[in-house]
């Protein structure tokens, strides 16, 4: 028979499991700096986006209305994230784009108050950049919708 004490004890060690899972491990990030550093080198807005996983307004990023060939930047750490051949208008206010660069993001669970999404993130800097969704256009189904303050375009 289980005592009392080991049932609370196992009840215990779940609980401890389970926010760890919900927490997540930090992920080893390739470009690691402190807040401080951050704060200097992006706009406040871009720091509540990147670092906060805050979102900016729909409809408020130029990025919007993009549509010159090129490539779309992270702006944490510059790394290529997204062709413009991969952008569309999704309708949503965000840049959209049914596909990233290969081996440009990252992904993980995000529970909020919408339910669980699938936040993205830069992959070499963990930069909060937007959500996945599978609404998206052939060939992928996928809608990466991005906050414009997270990106930077540059022309080709």
């Amino acid at each position: 028979m289980i005592s009392r004490r080991k049932l609370m004890s196992a009840a215990a060690s779940l609980a401890t499991l389970a926010a760890a899972g919900r927490a997540g491990a930090a992920e080893p990030f390739e470009i690691v700096r402190t807040e401080a550093e951050w704060r200097a080198l992006l706009t406040p807005a871009q720091f509540a986006v990147l670092r906060e996983a805050d979102t900016e307004r729909p409809f408020t990023s130029p990025l919007n209305e993009e549509k010159r060939a090129g490539t779309f930047f992270c702006a944490g750490c510059d790394l290529p994230l997204f062709a413009s051949d991969a952008k569309y208008d999704s309708g949503t206010g965000w840049p959209s784009f049914w596909k990233p660069l290969p081996g440009a993001v990252g992904t993980k669970g995000d529970w909020s108050l919408l339910g669980r999404r699938t936040e993205v993130h830069c992959r070499r800097c963990g930069g909060h950049l937007g959500h996945v969704f599978d609404d998206g256009p052939a060939p992928t189904g996928k809608r990466y919708c991005m906050n414009g303050l997270a990106l930077v375009f540059r022309p080709s």
